[in-house]
């Protein structure tokens, strides 16, 4: 049997780790800018770990699990993790990145899928689709809710507009460890799953593919890419159950 702990934070962990999710954020906006055709997935990189070191934070990836680099820099058919080197942004690409930043023994983590330059109109309704799935999950994150409807509402909203969720990979918890107890899948039941209570910090974060929601994982041991070729989006946030209702804490 398998025991979760679900880690409660108090108002005094909430507003340090606030100042980690503030710092997250604007690595992330520091990326997306950086977003460019000719520019290379190990330039935006640099520029994320030059901002959050900038601040005296720690890049949350860096190192993590053995990963080589401070942000994960996924293109066009490649879900998650993809690691920043030498490849060359194009026009038309869609890049998304996923950024954390560790201070004061807490974690912020966020992502985004940003546009190179001009894109079809299908792969910004694939990034627009995404984004929105996101907020349909963080506003069923009211206290007295469960994880199975955050799950529930992400899920809806992705496959009643023909596209697919990712079922391999899973949203988290998240506070002084990057990774925490509970899992928050992007597909399930309402009413099912975990309580939700003041305290909690998750990081919700659909993952949405284009076509089917099959992934295979690259010889790196890391890259994820869709297992038919086509486009994938990724957004995050790390929000904060309250009393009042949820409040997203990687807000630059």
């Amino acid at each position: 049997m398998v025991i979760k702990i679900i880690c409660i934070k108090n108002s005094r962990e909430l507003k340090l780790m606030k100042e980690a999710c503030v710092i997250s954020a604007r690595a992330l906006e520091v990326a997306g800018k950086a977003v460019a055709p000719g520019v290379t997935t190990a330039e935006i990189d640099r520029e994320v770990r030059k901002y959050i070191e900038s601040q005296g934070a720690k890049p949350s990836f860096l190192g993590y699990g053995g990963f080589p680099s401070s942000a994960c820099i996924s293109v066009n058919g490649t879900v998650i993790h993809g690691i920043p080197g030498s490849l060359v942004i194009k026009e038309g690409d869609i890049v998304s990145i996923d950024v954390g930043a560790y201070l004061n023994g807490f974690h912020g983590d966020n992502a985004a899928t940003f546009p190179a330059g001009k894109i079809s109109p299908e792969a910004q309704r694939l990034i627009d689709t995404t984004r929105e799935s996101l907020y349909e999950g963080i506003n069923a994150a009211q206290a007295g809710n469960r994880i199975g409807d955050i799950s529930s509402a992400v899920q809806r909203y992705v496959e009643a507009r023909g596209y697919s969720v990712v079922r391999q990979f899973v949203g988290h918890g998240v506070g002084a460890n990057l990774h925490e107890d509970p899992s928050v899948p992007n597909y399930g039941t309402p009413g099912r799953g975990p309580r939700l209570l003041p305290g909690m910090t998750l990081a919700i974060e659909p993952m949405v593919n284009a076509g089917t929601p099959d992934v295979e994982v690259l010889e790196d041991g890391w890259t994820i890419v869709t297992a038919d070729g086509k486009l994938s989006a990724h957004f995050e946030h790390t929000i904060a159950i309250t009393p009042d209702g949820p409040v997203i804490l990687t807000l630059p």
